[in-house]
């Protein structure tokens, strides 16, 4: 991780100075480096604890940020990939497969953005095809059918705006998602992990629990392309940012999520390892209540819910 944000020029220097200090090798530099770990902790700490919202925005979309093939890594066991929509091809832009959590059986599906130039071109940076989100349709319902609880990662700017992409039906294949995740007959819990962007992501966060790691978004349209509609300038956005709602205090707060979970001062980015525990424990401690109940309840409060999202 060598990405440092324009707020965060004071970690930059500190981080130089800690690395002249190692690469001297000196015993007497020891103190020292520790001294510099603990300012820059303290640092950390500060700036994490008020950001704007503008910067969460620049965090959810650091490309050192875990994605979803990370989390599947470091979370689950077991994980048997499943690919295609069965009608035109498959889609890497969407992961999916079955996996376990502990001792859970689950459905696990997430958008995967990549994390190197080779590996983004591959998954279309997170933004799915039709074919995508039909492949999510079939295994929501292969989960119904196995009786798999499903937990789904969100991390995508939005669908494919590609002409391609509408030719074959991409606001069809979003509104059949959304369709399928409200009737689905098992548990959904949704984890947004980036970005939230637009029909794209609800296609995926459709759930009874919605979950936004703290330096997440989840909003209908980039801050950049409410700009240029708005005020028909891109150099708007943090103005932009801030009146879109679009931060994990923002969702609690207006009822569009059901939790979130804290992430270390520093993002998800600079502490991977302690990312993946807190996401696990959150995932199974959401399940086990879940699974205890009624699946007809489970349907019609994901119902409710997002009949009550809309009417507000």
């Amino acid at each position: 991780m060598n990405k440092y944000f324009d707020f965060e020029k004071s970690i930059e220097i500190i981080d130089n100075k800690i690395k002249i200090l190692e690469s001297n090798n000196k015993d007497n530099n020891f103190d020292l480096i520790q001294n510099y770990n603990l300012e820059k902790k303290n640092l950390l700490k500060k700036i994490y604890s008020s950001l704007t919202s503008w910067q969460k925005v620049q965090i959810a979309r650091h490309s050192s940020r875990p994605h979803t093939l990370d989390y599947i890594n470091n979370i689950f066991i077991n994980f048997v990939p499943l690919s295609g929509d069965k009608k035109f091809a498959e889609d890497q832009a969407i992961l999916g497969g079955l996996a376990k959590i502990d001792d859970l059986s689950v459905m696990v599906i997430g958008n995967e953005k990549g994390n190197s130039m080779e590996s983004r071109i591959k998954h279309n940076f997170g933004m799915a095809k039709p074919e995508g989100y039909r492949k999510v349709q079939r295994l929501l319902i292969l989960a119904e059918k196995l009786q798999l609880p499903i937990v789904t990662f969100v991390d995508t700017a939005g669908a494919f705006p590609g002409k391609e992409a509408e030719e074959r039906g991409q606001s069809e294949s979003i509104a059949s998602s959304i369709a399928q995740c409200l009737k689905v007959k098992t548990p959904i819990i949704s984890i947004i992990i980036g970005e939230g962007g637009s029909g794209g992501a609800i296609a995926l966060a459709t759930a009874d629990r919605i979950l936004m790691l703290e330096n997440s978004i989840f909003s209908v349209i980039s801050p950049e392309g409410c700009a240029s509609i708005l005020w028909r300038n891109t150099e708007a956005v943090q103005k932009a940012a801030k009146s879109l709602k679009l931060t994990a205090e923002d969702c609690i707060k207006l009822d569009i999520i059901d939790e979130i979970i804290k992430e270390m001062p520093g993002g998800a980015h600079r502490h991977p390892n302690e990312q993946f525990l807190l996401v696990k424990k959150t995932i199974i401690a959401n399940l086990k209540e879940l699974i205890k109940l009624p699946v007809e309840k489970i349907v019609a409060k994901r119902n409710e819910k997002f009949i009550n999202i809309t009417l507000n």
